[in-house]
């Protein structure tokens, strides 16, 4: 038996976008980003952004697509999604020639750590030590 698992928790880079596929089931797709912060060995302290691209489907879908905004906090607990040629990370050639990737989660859970009123602020985070927010970039510069 074969079984994976991902749970990352982050916040939203923009506003999750709905879509209904021919078969009538809802959609949604949003980009979580999730800060990680460390000391190199020469002392300095270093900041680095992991985004994701999550997809969750049927009623879930429906209630990311209504409740979440852009810069709340989320849990996101699925799977990873592989590229099918390659089995890593999604890679793709954006217009200007550049390679883009992305590491594409299928939600099984979304806990949503942020009210609606609270984004871009800090929500509670059961036994929450050590989160900080996500420091998000201008529109523009999200990976996806």
């Amino acid at each position: 038996m074969s079984y994976q698992k991902i749970i990352i928790a982050g916040n939203l880079g923009r506003d999750p976008e709905m879509r209904y596929i021919p078969s009538g089931q809802a959609v949604t797709s949003f980009s979580v980003a999730v800060n990680e912060s460390y000391t190199n060995a020469n002392g300095e302290k270093v900041k680095k952004t992991i985004w994701f691209r999550v997809t969750a489907w049927g009623k879930q879908a429906e209630i990311c697509n209504q409740y979440l905004k852009k810069g709340q906090m989320v849990l996101v607990e699925g799977r990873m999604s592989a590229d099918p040629n390659t089995g890593g990370p999604k890679v793709w050639t954006k217009q200007d020639g550049t390679v883009g990737s992305s590491f594409e989660i299928t939600a099984a859970t979304v806990r949503f750590l942020s009210t609606r009123g609270e984004a871009g602020e800090s929500g509670p985070v059961a036994g929450g030590g050590g989160m900080e927010m996500a420091e998000l970039p201008p529109e523009d510069d999200i990976p996806f």
